[in-house]
């Protein structure tokens, strides 16, 4: 007998007393430690569900994909079907021939496809003159043709610096000197051009370069600045793109289905090599805005900062169940919706647990997502995606929401069991999930936010240590305008070249304007550049 099972008869009569007992008693002893057993047995199955948990977190795959039973008349990678019987044929004499041997030239064939955009990479051009022509003169041969090579080459370090020479003079008839003076540029009396200031922003924030990779790249490339010079420069051009940032969230704020979740940062000390726990709250507006609010903790009283304490008419709130938007749900009155993805996550959590009762719940939501493909495939929007939906996905929800009813009803399940914990959370949260089919504007989940807060996770090392609250914010407002950027396909180096020469002579009351969604309508095809590239290098 294990320690275990000896713990579990602890406390119960010997061998010698056992004779001594009723059949009443020595039955009541029976289920005691049966029952013993089964709790016993229920925290053993909990635990090494959360030990496959943990494993899968470390060693395992993290995706969620779910791939049925392989049905066993499927064939296999590599089989064929059986060669059909084949009559002999009778040999056929050919004559012999002589075939030139095809050219596998694929580099030079290669070398010629032009693979680039050449309003962005510059090109060197190098002409390349055969030997015999050495020393000939020009007006000796006639150039019948050009074959064009490209190859991509890289140098150690792509900085420039600009010079810009003011030449002082002075008129000889009056004596006047006259000199021009420094140009002026998105930050006074800052040695940083605005291409340098962009650079710097994406290298941090959109691939996820730290402050002090850049700044040894720079001393690499022969430019002497200082660490905090960087720092400096980063918070100051940010905080010049708040206002740009508040207008996106003000419009975010006016949607009627706005999808919401969390994410957690460090930001703030709290204690000596401790770091405080904030939290990103991002917003998806309907119109493919996102913005990144930061709040020192997870209270359920931010949402109501972050939005609006008095919502659009029909506004929907598009979560992933957690209480905190439920409480602002009910005091505002708004729709619930919840995520579907969501709730498949449970089941796919308890596969290990009830692997059959799992894979069929993961079968049916498998369904509803492919009626969601039905209807991106067909473009369908407004009332006929609403009608397809309730046409096709209707029927599916109410038989899976059925099916959540008798799988509970059966006997043999803990409430612990993971397959139960996942019924119990979708049928929970019924009315919630259901949302999608009568209002054809909110999605079936909340993927399309997952998507754009990958930022965060993705360069969390990169910024792990803000150091206050402020810097946490700069992260969020940075992180609003370059994903936002992406989701309207707008090179986010270009719009911020732009906005920031744009934002000190723009009204305020139009800071609406540069947006990236609006600013895509306004100022993308003729946007401001910087003086690198109104002068290129002789």
């Amino acid at each position: 007998m294990s320690d275990m099972q000896s713990a579990a008869f602890s406390g119960s009569p010997t061998h010698t007393e056992t004779p001594s007992l009723s059949a009443a008693e020595l039955a009541a002893l029976a289920r005691s430690q049966a029952q013993t057993i089964a709790v016993q047995g229920e925290k053993i199955a909990a635990l090494e569900h959360q030990i496959e948990w943990f494993r899968r977190q470390f060693f395992g795959q993290k995706s969620e994909r779910f791939a049925p039973e392989v049905d066993p008349k499927q064939l296999q990678l590599g089989q064929t079907f059986p060669a059909p019987a084949t009559v002999a044929e009778e040999p056929k004499t050919i004559a012999a021939h002589t075939r030139r041997s095809a050219r596998h030239d694929i580099g030079e064939r290669g070398e010629e496809l032009k693979f680039f955009d050449e309003s962005k990479v510059p090109v060197q051009n190098i002409t390349l003159l055969h030997a015999d022509l050495q020393g000939v003169p020009t007006d000796q041969y006639e150039v019948i043709g050009e074959k064009v090579t490209y190859r991509i080459a890289q140098r150690p370090g792509a900085y420039q610096v600009i010079a810009y020479h003011r030449p002082v003079v002075k008129l000889k008839a009056t004596g006047q000197i006259l000199g021009l003076p420094a140009p002026e540029g998105v930050l006074r009396d800052s040695r940083a051009d605005v291409s340098f200031g962009a650079g710097l922003l994406m290298d941090k924030f959109a691939w996820h370069l730290p402050l002090y990779r850049q700044h040894q790249r720079l001393e690499a490339c022969g430019i002497k600045v200082s660490r905090p010079w960087l720092t400096q420069l980063a918070q100051a051009l940010i905080s010049l793109l708040t206002p740009i940032y508040e207008a996106q969230l003000a419009s975010v704020r006016n949607n009627r289905v706005i999808a919401m979740d969390e994410t957690p940062i460090k930001a703030g000390r709290s204690g000596h090599g401790k770091m405080h726990t904030g939290y990103f709250w991002p917003v998806y507006g309907e119109h493919d805005e996102v913005c990144f609010p930061f709040h020192s903790s997870r209270s359920a009283d931010f949402v109501c900062q972050a939005l609006s304490i008095k919502p659009v008419v029909n506004a929907v709130l598009v979560t992933d169940g957690y209480a905190a938007y439920k409480q602002y749900a009910e005091k505002t009155g708004i729709q619930h919706a919840l995520c579907w993805s969501h709730a498949r996550r449970g089941f796919f959590e308890a596969l290990t647990a009830e692997p059959t009762g799992a894979a069929q719940a993961l079968e049916q939501i498998k369904a509803l997502y492919a009626v969601e493909d039905q209807i991106r495939d067909r473009k369908l929007i407004g009332e006929a995606k609403q009608l397809h939906r309730l046409t096709h996905s209707k029927p599916l929800v109410e038989l899976f929401f059925e099916w959540v009813d008798r799988q509970l009803e059966r006997q043999g399940f803990t409430p612990s069991n993971p397959f139960i914990q996942a019924l119990n959370y979708v049928r929970e949260r019924r009315v919630g999930l259901e949302i999608f089919l009568t209002d054809p504007d909110v999605p079936i989940d909340t993927n399309h936010l997952e998507r754009a807060l990958r930022v965060v996770p993705m360069g969390r090392k990169n910024w792990n240590f803000c150091w206050t609250e402020l810097g946490a914010k700069h992260v969020g407002i940075i992180q609003s305008l370059i994903v936002t950027c992406r989701l309207h396909g707008i090179d986010p180096y270009t719009y911020l070249v732009d906005v920031l020469q744009r934002i000190s002579e723009h009204p305020a009351s139009r800071v609406v304007e540069l947006t990236p969604r609006l600013w895509k309508q306004h100022f993308a095809a003729n946007p401001l550049r910087s003086d690198i590239e109104h002068f290129p290098p002789h």
